[in-house]
């Protein structure tokens, strides 16, 4: 009996939805909003389930359409939610829903499969923070439209976008969001949630949050401007340095040699690529960084430079240094970086977080200090810093340790069986005690 009641229920229906399909425009003339939002709901589902005739589809379209000049939000909407996931909704229905308000458009821009590149791009440009927002968290995002948001959405639709883990967002993109809201800590934290970083946005990320910071301490009065910006400097250096290291463990780099020539490139395009960070680069025990440099600077294949670092007391290596335009000046500092790496051997190790090296420093400042002159007093200075930095961050290290000992110490259960030399000299101080009593 059930089997036969169903394609009578379902004749039933049809009759129905062809009747309102006829009946629609009159009847949406009179009838409240909350009835014509039920109304678009079940129009809808209609169309896009009911076996229909050409003449009963077109008829369903032209309902559906009138729709989108109904004067209450309620009803659009209703239209939006029913058809915005579906590849068989009316498309230039889907493209007038898209282009409404936010409260309507929003579920459509999310969802809709219908809707093309360009469309997205032009909603992206005219819509609110709501409407880029759900474009933003679309599932395969294209390239253009997240550039288009990256480039003009609102704070909030930029973040939307960043923890899009299903959008792809090469590197320009990033790069532009980190221009536009790199002092956002919010957009600075969904950017580092993504993973997998280019090291030029890594190096970007620091920038920006040290940038943050200075302006931060120097608003609160804590430091000078000038005090605000040295630290900000050595900050970004340390992470830079840092970040090249990484390039070599994880392989990402590129082709001509183990050299982060990428992430050297993109530091000289921002004005960052300094002595000074060349300089820690090889304090810390690692060659990479300054070899980079010099391969951008004067246009040097890898393997060529590397001969003359490692030569580097030679003429050979003098005629490379000045092509690259470093200060001339600062030859003999780097020298004795060299020279002290050769004496103590290359202190990077790459499954360690690289660190500046005491030794490197101490060797270097030795050397320097042999030779000194007004011209090498600046970076005596800057050594010596870098030895406090060092002998801080050692302290550090042995402060957490002893404290952990400590509280271990602190915290450990009452031992339940305790040792035999335990007992026996237990007692013997009760042996001694009975004696004196005695």
């Amino acid at each position: 009996m059930q089997c036969l009641r169903v394609p009578a229920q379902r004749q039933v229906w049809k009759a129905r939805v062809l009747m309102i399909f006829r009946n629609f425009l009159a009847w949406a003339q009179t009838a409240p909003a909350a009835s014509r939002a039920e109304g678009a709901s079940a129009l809808a589902r209609a169309y896009l389930e009911a076996e229909l005739s050409e003449e009963d589809r077109s008829d369903a379209e032209i309902a559906l359409t009138s729709l989108l000049d109904d004067p209450a939000i309620s009803v659009r909407r209703a239209l939006a939610i029913e058809l915005a996931g579906s590849p068989y909704a009316p498309r230039h229905v889907i493209s007038a829903l898209a282009s409404d308000q936010s409260g309507i458009s929003v579920p459509v821009l999310s969802r809709s499969p219908l809707l093309s590149e360009a469309e997205l791009c032009d909603c992206a440009v005219i819509g609110d923070v709501y409407a880029q927002a759900a474009i933003a968290l679309r599932p395969g995002l294209p390239e253009a439209v997240a550039w288009v948001i990256a480039d003009r959405g609102e704070r909030e639709a930029v973040i939307s976008l960043a923890v899009n883990l299903c959008a792809y967002l090469a590197e320009p993109i990033l790069g532009r969001i980190l221009e536009r809201h790199g002092e956002d800590g919010e957009v600075r934290e969904a950017i580092l949630a993504r993973g997998d970083l280019p090291a030029s946005i890594r190096s970007d990320l620091v920038t920006a949050t040290a940038n943050a910071l200075s302006s931060f301490v120097i608003s609160a009065g804590w430091m000078t401007a000038e005090r605000a910006g040295r630290t900000c400097r050595e900050t970004l250096e340390s992470g830079v340095v840092e970040i090249a290291a990484g390039e070599l463990q994880t392989g990402n780099l590129q082709v001509g040699g183990n050299l982060p020539l990428g992430l050297v490139h993109h530091l000289r395009q921002q004005e960052q690529l300094t002595p000074a960070l060349i300089l820690r680069g090889l304090l810390s025990g690692n060659r990479s960084l300054f070899e980079a440099t010099l391969c951008e600077l004067s246009g040097q294949g890898p393997e060529r430079v590397k001969g003359f670092v490692a030569a580097w007391s030679g003429a050979g290596f003098a005629a490379l240094y000045a092509r690259a335009n470093l200060p001339p000046g600062l030859l003999p500092v780097f020298r004795a970086a060299l020279a002290a790496q050769d004496d103590y051997g290359l202190i990077y190790v790459a499954e360690q977080r690289p660190q500046l090296s005491k030794l490197l420093i101490e060797g270097t400042l030795r050397a320097l200090e042999a030779m000194a002159g007004p011209p090498l007093g600046r970076v005596i200075a800057l050594l010596h810093r870098l030895r406090a930095e060092v002998a801080r961050t050692e302290a550090r290290a042995m402060s957490t340790e002893l404290i952990a000992s400590s509280m271990a110490t602190t915290l450990a259960p009452p031992v339940e069986n305790p040792p035999a030399i335990a007992l026996e000299l237990e007692a013997g101080a009760e042996a001694d005690e009975l004696a004196v009593a005695a």
